[in-house]
């Protein structure tokens, strides 16, 4: 935002008070966005028709104010279409209840059985580690091996889980 040649009063007066307007725009909230916002303002004040304004210091800042109220409102709205449409694909409505419970149940046995293949002691570590949220040094002390074997069992139950979650999702 430089001066131009022909600049208007409210552009002369916006490059006049432009760190007052940021510091107020940060105030509310807008510490990152505070340049843009007057970008956006400076711009518009371009494409308005020039009129006189009684209080062009005033006018200004109300208009950054509500510059800055109109992007928060878009952004809130645009997360809120996001999460909406996140949510439509696994609606409750999508598959009978009963169906989806045979699903969930057939779903479990594979796990468990996968986890089962891996040793007793993988899947006993994945269950005090993910069911019953022992830390890992703590589980390590319980059964007598070291930090590293219990990060390893943990990663070859991820890795399990992981294969199994396409195996089942392509199916």
């Amino acid at each position: 935002m430089e001066p131009q040649a022909g600049t208007s009063g409210l552009h002369a007066t916006l490059l006049n008070e432009r760190g007052r307007l940021l510091r107020f725009l940060a105030a509310r909230g807008a510490t990152h966005d505070a340049e843009d916002v007057l970008h956006d303002l400076w711009q518009k004040i371009a494409a308005a028709p020039e009129r006189p304004v009684a209080d062009p210091v005033s006018y200004l800042f109300r208009a950054a104010e509500n510059h800055m109220r109109d992007i928060r409102r878009a952004t809130i709205s645009r997360e809120k279409r996001q999460f909406d449409w996140q949510g439509l694909g696994d609606a409750p409505e999508d598959e009978p209840a009963g169906e989806r419970i045979l699903i969930a149940r057939e779903q479990l046995q594979h796990v468990q059985a996968a986890l089962a293949a891996l040793g007793s002691r993988v899947d006993h570590v994945f269950r005090r580690y993910r069911l019953d949220g022992v830390g890992q040094a703590e589980i390590a002390s319980e059964l007598g091996m070291s930090l590293s074997s219990v990060e390893k069992d943990l990663q070859k139950a991820y890795r399990t889980l992981a294969d199994l979650r396409i195996k089942l999702n392509t199916e």
